[in-house]
């Protein structure tokens, strides 16, 4: 088999596989470390013995992004302040249509897969997202089948207590709120504010202790909105600041320049037609690559 065919092979499901990883560790960057890795895996594989390549690959980068995930435990357990997934900026051939792909990769539910082991957010990535059978998953995650389905039933179940009712939101609601949002942030109405924001909405801030931003949640409508409200007086005050609104994860956010260096891309998360979250990213670290679109799929 030559080159090209592993290589067009993989270029095929590198949606696929980029989502997996990506989902696993929370991470653009370190995702597409980890596909590079695995390509040059694969490149060394004999074709004629592969009999499923879909799940072959999908064995091979989960295999490599758990063991990223426990090499970088140590480190998010130093981290300052909150740590949250890196933003994804999505292309223009996303598949957001897809409502189970559109919940796994937004913000919220990445953040809520991080209270799992990374065997059980491999394992729930694999089995609830894209729907592998327990075979492959037990193969990727070097468990048994029946182990694998323990995990899969433990994770489940986590998952379901503490997510929030996931909806996806009209898109035309979706611009209207966030047009609202946009024109009482910038205009300094307090009320027109706290009128979009639900009582108990947070602002969730990753700095890494390498910018200004608060070190704990912020909970509560009338900080959140005190918190906002700081924010854009200080653009107000530095004329090359700019402001624009994209959409990350499958939800709208902001993303702040000042000139042409990106200092933060702030996702707003919105359920029954309220402002719920804000997800704040500072750490510069995480902000290397945010702009860059990607392409997901299952």
């Amino acid at each position: 088999m030559t080159t090209d065919e592993h290589a067009e092979q993989f270029t095929v499901l590198r949606p696929l596989l980029f989502t997996i990883v990506y989902e696993i560790l929370g991470s653009a960057t370190e995702s597409d470390d980890v596909l590079q890795d695995s390509y040059l895996r694969w490149a060394e594989v004999d074709l004629a013995t592969v009999r499923d390549t879909k799940s072959y690959l999908a064995r091979l980068v989960t295999r490599q992004a758990l063991n990223a995930l426990r090499a970088g435990a140590r480190r998010r357990e130093d981290y300052i302040g909150p740590w949250l997934p890196e933003p994804l900026l999505l292309d223009e051939h996303d598949a957001s249509a897809d409502m189970v792909l559109a919940e796994s990769v937004s913000m919220a539910m990445l953040v809520l897969l991080e209270t799992l082991t990374p065997d059980e957010r491999a394992v729930f990535v694999l089995r609830e997202v894209f729907g592998f059978d327990y075979d492959d998953i037990a193969a990727a995650v070097g468990k048994s089948v029946m182990t694998a389905r323990q995990v899969a039933h433990r994770a489940r179940a986590h998952v379901q207590a503490r997510r929030k009712r996931f909806e996806p939101v009209d898109a035309a609601q979706i611009t209207q709120i966030t047009e609202q949002f946009m024109t009482a942030a910038t205009t300094g109405d307090t009320e027109g504010l706290l009128s979009l924001l639900a009582p108990d909405a947070t602002w969730t801030a990753d700095s890494g202790g390498k910018a200004i931003a608060a070190r704990r949640p912020v909970v509560g409508a009338q900080k959140v909105a005190r918190c906002l409200t700081d924010l854009f007086h200080s653009a107000r005050r530095r004329p090359k600041l700019r402001i624009e609104t994209v959409n990350y994860n499958n939800a709208p956010a902001m993303v702040i320049y000042n000139d042409d260096h990106l200092e933060g891309v702030f996702l707003i998360e919105i359920i029954d037609s309220k402002i719920t979250n804000f997800y704040a990213m500072r750490n510069p670290d995480k902000l290397v690559t945010v702009a860059v679109p990607r392409q997901i799929g299952r």
